[in-house]
């Protein structure tokens, strides 16, 4: 059924149709007040290749399924308000924990999706990569411009990105400049249409966008490890939903397709294992 959208988006995100389009569908009753749609909650830097995979699905048969993209921090938030949604997809696992702790996710359905990695851009037009190496050169790349940032204190895109700033001994010269903005999305935003000469986005984003240029990659052991958890919630409209775990666990994912490495994710074993150095330098 997913034959040409598996050969688009790779392995990692075949896991991420499976656990998120299918795993819930599936299992709900016939008789269920919504057992044909699914409305998920989902980081924003998830928006290309969920609305992917949801149009892929509903092409192939399926139900509906309705994505609400926001930034990890609002959705969570959100969701502890009370919002109807049957699954959250968090960009990091502290805004999946701290919903987790409200009692709010079903028991047993969490899952550790996929990876990515944060990335510095430019305008597409833009010359030449920046050395992260050299205490100037971020500084002077931006001269008297802003850097395109997700909100840093409550954002995971925004989080790593001053985790690896700091880390990399950059934060304190760049602090003053930083632009910060709802999501990832709207920082990406902010590059591509050259309001900002720079910005830190998820690799995914940089990818998707052809309006930008990566022009320096952080390195793993920078920042934590960049996993993308979901889970069923605890008011999604069938009683009966499914581990998503067990549905996924059908389908692990094997080798990335070119296309779907290129994108920017990775699934999120590779992530992990790129991110134990974390805490090593973190602490230096």
């Amino acid at each position: 059924m997913f034959t040409a959208f598996d050969s688009v988006l790779g392995a990692p995100l075949r896991r991420l149709v499976a656990a998120l389009a299918l795993g819930v569908v599936l299992a709900v009753p016939a008789a269920a007040a919504r057992a044909d749609e699914v409305t998920v909650f989902a980081a924003a830097s998830l928006k290309t290749a969920l609305d992917e995979i949801a149009a892929a699905w509903k092409a192939a048969g399926g139900g509906e399924v309705r994505v609400s993209y926001a930034g990890s921090s609002a959705l969570a938030r959100q969701i502890e308000q009370g919002a109807p949604a049957d699954v959250f997809v968090s960009a990091d696992l502290d805004w999946m924990a701290h919903v987790r702790d409200k009692g709010l996710v079903r028991a047993g359905t969490e899952v550790r999706l996929l990876g990515n990695a944060i990335v510095l851009v430019a305008p597409a037009g833009s010359q030449g990569p920046v050395d992260l190496a050299d205490p100037l050169a971020l500084a002077a790349a931006l001269a008297d411009g802003r850097l395109a940032m997700a909100n840093v204190d409550a954002v995971p895109a925004g989080r790593y990105g001053k985790a690896a700033l700091t880390a990399l001994g950059l934060w304190r010269s760049v602090e003053a400049k930083v632009a910060q903005a709802d999501n990832v999305r709207a920082a990406l935003m902010l590059v591509s249409r050259g309001e900002a000469p720079l910005g830190i986005v998820y690799a995914t984003d940089a990818a998707a966008d052809p309006g930008v240029r990566i022009v320096a990659r952080f390195p793993a052991d920078s920042h934590p490890p960049i996993v993308y958890p979901a889970a069923v919630l605890a008011g999604a409209a069938s009683p009966d939903a499914r581990d998503l775990r067990r549905f996924s666990a059908r389908r692990t994912p094997a080798r990335s397709s070119r296309r779907g490495a290129s994108s920017g994710w990775t699934s999120r074993s590779q992530t992990e294992r790129l991110g134990r150095g974390h805490r090593d330098r973190s602490s230096r």
